[in-house]
């Protein structure tokens, strides 16, 4: 529907984790799947695209409401990058492929009265 899965062997550990390639993909789609009703709650959804067990990378796609939110990359950063990091061994990074979302150009508003610069915007994962 949206490209090619990468298809992880078993067997192979992933670099600096005692996780092999299958349980750190195992492990990540669990986690994801715990995260996705907070996306879904904002018409949203995130699918795993690839698991690189020898960089720790995630790949993610955002889609959905996901494309046009201004909070998007702060949800992803912020939220799901620092909660896999957390839950699954070997995870050094998330990244979105897929479409450009609207946090990547820059977004930013000044908040009202306080003279304080920001996004202005609340994500989910936001702390």
């Amino acid at each position: 529907m949206f490209g090619t899965y990468a298809v992880v062997l078993g067997g192979r550990r992933s670099k600096g984790s005692g996780l092999s390639g299958m349980e750190m993909r195992e492990k990540v789609e669990k986690v994801i799947e715990i995260i996705r009703p907070a996306i879904q709650a904002d018409e949203g959804d995130i699918l795993l695209r690839n698991v690189d067990t020898e960089t720790g990378i995630v790949s993610v796609e955002l889609v959905g409401a996901c494309v046009t939110c201004p909070a998007s990359t702060i949800t992803l950063r912020d939220g799901i990058e620092r909660i896999l990091k957390k839950r699954v061994e070997g995870v050094t990074a998330v990244e979105h492929v897929g479409a450009e979302l609207a946090g990547d150009v820059g977004t930013a508003v000044t908040l009202g009265g306080s003279g304080q610069s920001g996004t202005g915007i609340v994500s989910p994962f936001a702390q």
